[in-house]
């Protein structure tokens, strides 16, 4: 694996691959890797000759009194485990790579559509923050395909969003949810469950089902079932950030006859925010 901290030195050693013949595929991660994270790199050696992984801990999606400067950073052992991946380049820039002109001054990338809602609502600017890196880190590498999670469905359709806008020449490809055997989505925030709370926030992922089972029932009073699974959530003793029965494509408020729904959920850990969907068709 080649290890490349600056964006001359990638284009180069990519530039050569592609004379060569190869397609190249792309994982955007902020590190702290996890078994999800190596199933989003196994996806891209099976669709492409050559896998670019990279690691940037993006500070313009962070909020304030985010977890920026805690976020956990664990660069020896995610390349460890980018190595046994076979990850073929990994991309580590640091802050002034990226942002060359300051944050500040920085051009960005907005997406108006599905950026409002959801954890858009919850996280102000996230999604701004999350398509100007990604713009630019495809501008950078430059791949053929690019594989993003589904655990992140809203940021998956924001991406697809921006890409299809602005006429990128990049596939999109979605790796489906990685989760432990409780059900609990993997993530690289869970790390900041407490031994007391871990029993418990299944409970997030158990909801979201119970909502997927009442609908394929033949419920369609979609309000109240949000409410109850946030009911639910909340008497595990966790707070509720939002359960939101979406249209798939657009993310918004199901309607009776929609055929492809995804559930969206998210609740608050005393140190953590966690996630979760499902889809369904009808």
């Amino acid at each position: 694996m080649q290890v490349f901290h600056h964006v001359a030195s990638l284009r180069e050693a990519l530039a050569k691959a592609r004379r060569d013949g190869k397609t190249i595929g792309f994982v955007p991660t902020m590190g702290n890797l996890h078994d999800a994270h190596i199933e989003l790199v196994r996806m891209a050696r099976q669709h492409c000759d050559r896998v670019v992984v990279s690691i940037f801990v993006n500070r313009l999606q962070f909020g304030l009194n985010e977890d920026w400067d805690k976020y956990p950073r664990t660069m020896e052992r995610d390349m460890a485990r980018l190595r046994d991946a076979a990850c073929d380049f990994l991309f580590h820039p640091d802050e002034g790579e990226i942002y060359p002109n300051g944050m500040d001054q920085q051009t960005r990338v907005v997406c108006p559509a599905m950026t409002g809602v959801l954890c858009g609502a919850s996280r102000p600017g996230h999604f701004e923050g999350v398509t100007t890196v990604v713009a630019k880190l495809f501008n950078i590498v430059q791949p053929d395909k690019a594989v993003f999670g589904i655990k992140d469905f809203q940021q998956l359709a924001v991406v697809r969003r921006m890409v299809e806008d602005l006429c990128l020449p990049v596939d999109i490809l979605a790796a489906p949810v990685h989760r432990e055997a409780d059900g609990l989505a993997m993530s690289s925030r869970n790390v900041y469950i407490t031994a007391k709370e871990r029993p418990k926030v299944a409970v997030l992922n158990q909801s979201l089902n119970w909502v997927r089972n009442e609908i394929l029932a033949g419920r369609r009073d979609f309000a109240a079932l949000e409410a109850e699974a946030r009911r639910r959530v909340e008497n595990s003793g966790f707070r509720a950030d939002y359960f939101s029965i979406c249209h798939s494509r657009d993310l918004q408020p199901a309607a009776d006859d929609d055929k492809q729904i995804t559930i969206l959920g998210a609740m608050y850990t005393s140190a953590a925010r966690l996630i979760d969907n499902l889809s369904l068709e009808l």
